[in-house]
């Protein structure tokens, strides 16, 4: 029986927040690693936690989120502090900015004062009553956010990786009405992009290869999209799968005293297939 974890009260939580707060603090002060640190100098180790987040949230496991949840935390905390010893801002400047930044970005539950509106869902008369219209309605309201993007495309990171960005890419164009009529459509723009990567192959042409092979992941990208599929989430549960497969082949060879160069293909296969058949 699947056991659940008891809610903490409000007052729990703030106790909670407050007990890691006082902690990083004291470490800040009292331990040399910590107390050396930079924006600079812990930037990578922040990518590093986010992607590590990204491998736990793949794999399910609640325990490893909770963990690397707490690793990302720990590296806003730190953000938090170095601004506040430069007398930029601090933690609470932090809550408040992303807090104006939902309220605004959400006419359709809350008043500019932030109290809620008086029926959640309407703007203006204008039902807001899917996540389709919330997407469609939050890139309307961002161009007219202070400070915020000028283009629909440019609050896009330029170091995202490139199957998310081009997956962010389709969906704000979506959001602002650029997208097939019928998802069914975009079967032919895939074929298409096939014909143009295998002829440009066949040319022995790298560049344009290159090139085409580009517009055909863009295609399989929009193509995952469009039916509700994560193309960097779908192709990581391959790559895991992948690692659990050919690690089997390796360590069944190593089992028999072979290594993988002596095998043939066709033996390396079988052992293959029996991962398959194990569920790995």
């Amino acid at each position: 029986m699947e056991q659940h974890h008891p809610v903490p009260n409000l007052d729990q939580k703030l106790a909670a927040f407050a007990r890691a707060l006082g902690v990083m603090q004291t470490l800040r002060k009292d331990c040399p690693w910590d107390a050396k640190q930079t924006n600079e100098s812990i930037r990578q180790n922040s990518i590093e936690e986010v992607y590590e987040l990204g491998e736990a949230l793949i794999k399910g496991n609640p325990e490893e989120i909770k963990k690397e949840c707490g690793d990302v935390l720990e590296q806003i905390f730190f953000y938090a502090m170095f601004g506040e010893e430069k007398g930029q801002f601090d933690f609470a400047d932090i809550c408040n900015a992303m807090c104006d930044k939902l309220v605004f970005r959400h006419p359709h539950v809350f008043n500019p004062d932030g109290s809620l509106i008086s029926q959640v869902g309407m703007r203006g008369g204008e039902d807001v009553s899917n996540a389709d219209d919330v997407s469609k309605l939050w890139e309307v309201v961002k161009q007219k956010e202070k400070g915020g993007n000028k283009t629909i495309l440019s609050g896009i990171p330029a170091g995202l990786p490139s199957i998310i960005k081009a997956y962010r890419m389709q969906d704000k164009a979506r959001n602002a009405g650029f997208d097939w009529q019928q998802r069914e459509d975009v079967w032919q723009k895939v074929k298409e992009e096939i014909s143009e990567f295998e002829a440009e192959v066949g040319n022995m042409d790298r560049e344009h290869a290159e090139r085409e092979f580009g517009d055909l992941l863009f295609s399989l990208i929009n193509a995952a999209r469009l039916y509700k599929i994560k193309p960097d989430n779908a192709l990581e549960k391959t790559n895991q799968k992948f690692l659990r497969r050919f690690t089997y082949v390796e360590t069944e060879a190593k089992r028999q005293g072979r290594l993988l160069s002596e095998m043939t293909l066709a033996e390396m296969d079988a052992l293959w297939d029996e991962a398959k058949a194990k569920g790995l």
